[in-house]
């Protein structure tokens, strides 16, 4: 009987056996042996943060042609050459990406009830969208620490997370953790053309900045004593900070939450003198740029959009070339703004720190003459940024105004900046009310002249910046308001000896919101004047835009500005873009270089995706819920006040900087009244006797 039963075991083994093996033949699965030795020379971190489900599927898909040599984050350049050699393939340059926090709110965030469920940001975002005011920032509670398989991030002081860029792989596990988005896993490039979305934490000064630059980010460097990494945070949205820490109307400080409080932080003070801080240093600080894309771009006009544009697309790794029909380069900045204001030194700095970067120039060459949008496509660029500028000075259309010793104010200012001969008289009337105006008006009494500013409107609606018009009443430049010209008196020679004007009064506003002028009709009168310089106004040239015997493409606006989409600056025609002047018409600097960076950001997802696209959340005005006036527990602190180099007559006698950068006990001072804005929060003053 138990011979038997071994006999059955024995036979069911057997059979068993027998048909384990035949299954093996008929089910075997061949596994390439270099999935192993792939999956060797990956991190083993297993974070799927390369897309795969783990190393063994990366491994996997490298194997089957689905993902290249670099497709593990974390083993970075070494991982990605060691499976090269596996798989013979060759390693894509890649620039790294890192985690971004774009929340500075933390406890300031205040709370609109108390929850008391699951530790867990997810969780707590589930329940009415979180317990703070604030509807897009951090909640606080560290899922994103919890996450993270690097301790690359941890809750910060002011309980909000912190990034350490050394130990972050951006395998995106905290970005995927966050409910809100506070958390981002950005290259250098993607942080360069990210466009301000009403998601982001923006401080009401960012949302006002033209040039998006991150003030609050700055300011705390500043504050910090970290004074190059304030310079490379500004040098993501604007490379010309010596040129807008001296010549910006800082449309930021109209917004600053401080003006509900005593005075607005002394923003451009501060970026000026962290500018100053580099440039004289005796070296620069190293600007990145992304891996070489062999993609050439015609950027025409070397003013700030164009400068701007050119250097956007040289961090993304393009080849720019700047067409300028000048000597050199600086547009408007070197041929309208007076040295007084803006040093040619000053901006000769600031020009050759973008054209090292690895930017072509080409000058003495005109748009329209010398050059065209074919001839640039025949010589291979595959877009063309047209940023010429507004040079063209609206007329008085008063009798007489072609007479010698009337001209325009470009003119004039660019015979100043060219050392050409002025024609300049001695007694010099500038017709209009803007900066142009008031600098060719300083500039006239600096070259000797009596000067007096005639506009048509009184002092109240004067477009100019308050400080200009300041500084020209204490240089002596006198001011004619209500009075508009109507005729030119010549003398025996042909030349300017007078000029006719009529009184003027305000009626009702017009579209700009300005009280219309309207003539004091038998108030008409004289003053003398042997120079009249017409500074009413300026235009772009499109006459560039047309060849001899052909049509314009391109679509102009009755503005006699270039049309183009306000989002992306892409033109009609789908490689042409534009920005600064030429697009706006007469704007600010920083708004032309703002210009510059969307147009660059266009023209990379133009040369890289072959199409543009524009985020949905876009900002394009402040967003309301920020704007609130009620700003509490803060104390008042004395703005710090803009130092001069030159006094009384040494300023009207020649072109020296007149206005000079905080020291850094002012600037450390100034910037410790920055409120570091967010969205709703800002920093409080401790109460008294708190430790």
């Amino acid at each position: 009987m138990i011979a038997e039963s071994v006999l059955v075991l024995f036979g069911i083994g057997l059979g068993s056996a027998l048909l384990l093996a035949l299954a093996s033949r008929l089910l075997y699965v061949y596994e390439d042996p270099r999935v192993a030795r792939v999956e060797q020379c990956l991190a083993g971190a297993n974070c799927g943060a390369c897309g795969y489900p783990g190393c063994p599927g990366a491994a996997q898909a490298v194997v089957a042609g689905k993902a290249g040599a670099n497709v593990c984050v974390v083993g970075g350049p070494a991982s990605a050459k060691a499976v090269a050699e596996i798989m013979g393939l060759t390693v894509e340059e890649r620039e790294p990406e890192r985690a971004w926090v774009d929340c500075t709110g933390g406890r300031r965030a205040e709370a609109v009830y108390r929850y008391e469920g699951v530790a867990d940001c997810r969780a707590q975002h589930l329940f009415h969208n979180g317990a703070k005011m604030c509807p897009e920032g951090c909640l606080g509670l560290g899922s994103c620490v919890a996450a993270c398989q690097f301790d690359a991030i941890r809750m910060g002081p002011d309980n909000y997370p912190v990034v350490d860029p050394e130990r972050c792989v951006a395998c995106g596990g905290c970005a995927q953790a966050c409910p809100r988005g506070v958390i981002s896993i950005l290259s250098m490039s993607a942080r360069l053309t990210h466009l301000n979305e009403t998601s982001d934490c923006l401080a009401p000064c960012r949302q006002k900045c033209p040039g998006q630059i991150d003030i609050p980010r700055y300011i705390q460097q500043l504050r910090r004593g970290d004074v190059a990494g304030a310079v490379l945070t500004i040098k993501e949205r604007n490379p010309l900070l010596l040129v807008c820490g001296r010549v910006c109307p800082r449309p930021c400080e109209t917004a600053c939450r401080r003006n509900h409080v005593d005075s607005p932080v002394a923003i451009n003070m501060l970026k000026r003198y962290a500018a100053d801080w580099e440039m004289n240093s005796g070296a620069r600080l190293h600007i990145p740029c992304a891996p070489d894309t062999k993609r050439r771009v015609a950027v025409v006009g070397g003013g700030p959009a164009g400068l701007s544009c050119a250097y956007f697309l040289r961090r993304l790794g393009h080849s720019p070339t700047i067409f300028e029909s000048m000597p050199l380069l600086g547009g408007q900045l070197r041929y309208g703004i007076p040295e007084y204001r803006l040093p040619k030194a000053v901006l000769d700095w600031e020009i050759e720190g973008i054209l090292e970067l690895g930017v072509e120039v080409r000058t003495g060459l005109r748009f329209g003459r010398d050059i065209g949008l074919e001839s640039l496509r025949a010589e291979g660029f595959e877009a063309v940024f047209l940023g010429i500028g507004a040079w063209l000075s609206s007329a008085m259309r008063v009798e007489g105004e072609d007479s010698e010793g009337v001209m325009a104010g470009t003119e004039f200012l660019t015979r100043v900046g060219l050392g050409a001969d002025t024609g300049l008289g001695k007694k010099v009337v500038v017709v209009g009310g803007g900066n142009t105006a008031i600098d060719a008006a300083r500039t006239s009494v600096r070259l000797g002249a009596e000067a007096t500013i005639m506009y048509r409107r009184s002092r109240q609606e004067m477009p100019a910046n308050d400080e200009e018009v300041l500084g020209a009443e204490q240089e002596g430049v006198k001011f004619m308001f209500l009075a508009a010209p109507t005729r030119v008196l010549t003398g025996p020679s042909g030349r300017a000896e007078a000029l006719e004007y009529v009184q003027m009064k305000l009626g009702e506003p017009d579209a700009s919101g300005r009280r219309r002028p309207e003539p004091v009709p038998g108030s008409e009168t004289t003053i003398q004047a042997d120079t009249i310089i017409a500074a009413i106004g300026q235009k772009p040239e499109l006459a560039c835009l047309y060849l001899p015997d052909q049509t314009c493409p391109l679509e102009e606006t009755k503005w006699r500005t270039l049309a183009a989409d306000p989002d992306t600056l892409q033109t009609s025609l789908p490689d042409v873009f534009t920005a600064g002047d030429m697009f706006t018409g007469p704007n600010l600097v920083i708004g032309a270089v703002g210009g510059g960076r969307r147009a660059a950001r266009s023209i990379h997802q133009f040369l890289t995706q072959g199409a543009v696209t524009r985020p949905d959340k876009l900002q394009r005005d402040m967003i309301p819920y920020t704007l609130f006036s009620n700003v509490q527990d803060v104390r008042p602190r004395q703005r710090a006040e803009t130092p001069h180099l030159c006094h009384g007559r040494e300023r009207t006698c020649t072109f020296a900087e007149i206005e000079g950068p905080l020291n850094a006990d002012q600037a450390l001072a100034e910037s410790c009244r920055c409120l570091h804005c967010g969205l709703t929060c800002y920093d409080r003053d401790p109460e008294p006797g708190a430790a």
